[in-house]
Parts: structure tokens; C-alpha cells; sequence
């Protein structure tokens, strides 16, 4: 103990002297310690900030959280150390990745809105480039309209357009004015029924208004006459109401196959002819629009050179307006603008038709038609000329079926 005593007063120099207590006057207004600026109010002592040393441990899990920190904060020190903070990787604006399929069908409808526009501009390119005549007008006595609808068509053997080079390679002469070549009937049922085409022949002996009785194509050649008298003529021996009429020359014939590539045929026999310009062996093969022209031409064969001329004329213009009508033509603007234009420069229609009513007439083309030609009676002559005589029973049989929208009687229909 004395070793001690002698140490502490030693040493008591050195030491701080110890601060005699005071007693605290109560009256006295306290101090206020501040925290963080701001003034700290209640009495409570001044306690460490958390996570520092010496400070208490808070809740599980919140030992070393800044102040402010909301509850559940991932924390910046204690036991587990440093955590990163939940940062999301997903790329700004929240999309994700593109997906292929998106890009897909964008393109997708960019082709069918371009598609569309094309359409569009295409029918009425067309339409505005179709040559219209006057061809059908009301009169007195006109039949009524009747159920479906009733196409005369008409290929001329107008040369207008050629050039004497390709009158002499088409051997089509030099005839001047137009006669019709080809006469046709096509009615397209209101139903599902097959459309029914009719060959009119050219040298059918009928009554004409103010002419007396003279060959079919007369109405046509007649100085007062042409596609008004000639659908007139029709109308009357049918007692069927035209609702739209077409007629093509010659060279809108050969420009039309042309544009299409050909067309195959199955030729019966072998034909050689050198006023139509064809030198033809039995078979199918695809003619061209000159071969094509003297093939519907020639009158070279059969024992009724006019009954075989329309049976040709019926399965090429079938075979002509399946294929321009086909997915291979139209989708393929090789074929189908040249087609088009080829088309509206040669073709002559109605004032009436447009150019859906020329896709109705591809569309019944394409769906099989029935074809015949108009009963026959007799050949007889007449003022020197060799004429064609309806059966007049069968062809008002046939004539009716077809004003009521009824297929024709098998028994009418040519063998």
C-alpha cells in the first residue's frame, strides 16, 4: 500500500485533477444540443447513430443501415458486407427484345397496303383506257330484263391498226370496213349454275329491222347498221336482253395471245389453209397469236365449214380467257400489264360495262361454261348466198331455258 501511495503522489502532477461535482440548478434552462441542423427536443441523452461502434444492434438485419433508409433497403455494411443493389437489367423503355414475328408482319401488311394502292391505280388505269362505243339502247318492243346476265361478244375483222407488213404475215387481206367474224352468247346464271356459251354463226339467216331477212353479220355490214343494230338483231330472235357487250378486231386478237404467251389447243386434224395462213398437225400445241388468228379463221375443214369455224371459235376463246384469267397470269406483272394494256388498246365494250364487268366475264369463263351453238335446220341458198337455218323449235326451247336462268335441255345442246 505504501509502495502505491508513494507512486499515486508521484505521479498526480501528471494526472488531470478530477472535477469536483456541482449541483445541477434545476431553474436553469438546459442546453440544446443540435442534430443534423435541426434543434433536439425532449431530454432523452443523446444516443450513437446506428451501425456506428458502441451502438446498440436494431432489428435483425439492420445493423449498419444508413439513416433514411426504408425498412428492407439492401444494406451497405454489417456481417454480409457490401450488397449490390437490385439494378434491373431489361433494356430502357420496357420493351424486351424484338421479336422477329413483330418485323414480320409489318412487311407483311407494308406488301398488302402496296398491293392495294395497285389494285386500286390499276382499275382505274384500265377503266379509263377502255375504248367504249354505243352499242345497246332501249327501243320499242325490247325484251324485258331477265334473270342472270347476257354477254354478246364479237370479233371483227377489222384490220384498223395493222400495217400492210402484218396484214400480209397474218393473211388478212386488205379488206376495208369491219364485218363480224365471231358471234357469241355467253350468259352467266344469277345461282351457282355453269354459264352457257352459245355460238351464233356468222351466216345465220334472221330478220333484221328495215332489212328484210339477211345473214346475221349483215346488221353489222349495213351503212345504218353496227353493234346497235347487230345487238338489236340478237335481242329480237333471242328474246334474251343484252346487259353488256365487247367486240374485238384482229390485231387486238393477236395481241391479247401474244401477251399471255400462247395458248394451248388440241387441234382434231391436221389443217392447212393459205388464206388464213396456218399450216397446222393434229395434237395439242400452243399457238401464237398470228397461228392462233388463221386458226379461228380458216374454213378449210368439216363438211360445214361454218359449223366447225364456231366449235374452234367456242374452245379458243374458252382456252384464250382460262388462262388470262389464271393466278399464273395475273400474279405475274410480266404478263398481266402487257395483257392489260393489250387489252384496253383493242378492245371496244359497251357504255354500260366496266371494268369488274370484265372480271365477271373471265371469273364464268374460268368456271367451266357449256358450250353449244344455236340449233341447226338447214342449209339452204338463198339469193345465191349459202345461209344457215335455226331448228326454230329447239332454239326457243334453248332461248327460254336461258331467259329463266334454267340450263339448256340436254337434247338441244349440239352433239
Amino acid at each position: 500500500m505504501g509502495d502505491w501511495q508513494e507512486d499515486d503522489d508521484r505521479t498526480r502532477a501528471l494526472r488531470s485533477p478530477v472535477p469536483t461535482p456541482v449541483a445541477r440548478d434545476e431553474t436553469t434552462p438546459r442546453a440544446v444540443s443540435r442534430v443534423y441542423g435541426k434543434a433536439r427536443k425532449g431530454s432523452a441523452p443523446v444516443r450513437p447513430l446506428p451501425g456506428s461502434p458502441g451502438s446498440p444492434a436494431g432489428p435483425a438485419g439492420s445493423a449498419g443501415t444508413p439513416p433514411g433508409t426504408p425498412p428492407g433497403a439492401p444494406s451497405s455494411g454489417g456481417k454480409g458486407g457490401f450488397r449490390m443493389p437490385n439494378v434491373s437489367l431489361r433494356p430502357k423503355g420496357g420493351g424486351g427484345p424484338r421479336r422477329p414475328g413483330r418485323w414480320f408482319l409489318r412487311i407483311l401488311a407494308g406488301l398488302l397496303v402496296l398491293l392495294l394502292v395497285l389494285a386500286v391505280g390499276g382499275y382505274f388505269t384500265i377503266d379509263s383506257r377502255l375504248k367504249r362505243i354505243e352499242a345497246l339502247g332501249d327501243y320499242e318492243g325490247r325484251p324485258a330484263d331477265t334473270p342472270g346476265t347476257n354477254w354478246l361478244l364479237v370479233g371483227s375483222d377489222s384490220r384498223e391498226g395493222l400495217t400492210k407488213a402484218q396484214r400480209r404475215k397474218l393473211a388478212t387481206g386488205s379488206s376495208v370496213g369491219r364485218r363480224t367474224d365471231t358471234m357469241m352468247l355467253l350468259h352467266i346464271p344469277d345461282g351457282d349454275g355453269r354459264p352457257t356459251l352459245v355460238s351464233l354463226p356468222r351466216d345465220s339467216y334472221v330478220p333484221i329491222d328495215g332489212h328484210g331477212s339477211d345473214k346475221l353479220n349483215a346488221a353489222y355490214a349495213y351503212s345504218d347498221g353496227g353493234p346497235k343494230l347487230l345487238a338489236k338483231t340478237v335481242e329480237q330472235v333471242s328474246g334474251l336482253r343484252i346487259d353488256n357487250y365487247m367486240e374485238i378486231g384482229f390485231g387486238g386478237f393477236v395481241g391479247i395471245v401474244d401477251a399471255i404467251g400462247g395458248v394451248e389447243i388440241d387441234v382434231k386434224q391436221n389443217i392447212k389453209d393459205p388464206k388464213a395462213g396456218i399450216n397446222l398437225k393434229k395434237g395439242v400445241q400452243t399457238l401464237d397469236g398470228g397461228t392462233a388468228l388463221g386458226y379461228v379463221r380458216t374454213r378449210a375443214t368439216g363438211a360445214v365449214p361454218d359449223f366447225d369455224r364456231t366449235q374452234r371459235q367456242r374452245q379458243f376463246f374458252s382456252a384464250v380467257v382460262k388462262k388470262a384469267a389464271s393466278p399464273g397470269v395475273l400474279l405475274n406483272p410480266f404478263t398481266s400489264v402487257p395483257l392489260a394494256f393489250s387489252a384496253t388498246d383493242s378492245v371496244a365494250v359497251g357504255t354500260e360495262t366496266g371494268s369488274f364487268d370484265l372480271l365477271s366475264l373471265a371469273l364464268a369463263m374460268g368456271d367451266n361454261p357449256v358450250t353449244t351453238v344455236v340449233p341447226i335446220g338447214s342449209l339452204p341458198t338463198i339469193n345465191g348466198q349459202s345461209v344457215v337455218k335455226w331448228d326454230r323449235e329447239k332454239a326457243l326451247r334453248m332461248f327460254r331455258a336461258l331467259a329463266e336462268d334454267k340450263p339448256v335441255p340436254k337434247d338441244v345442246l349440239a352433239k
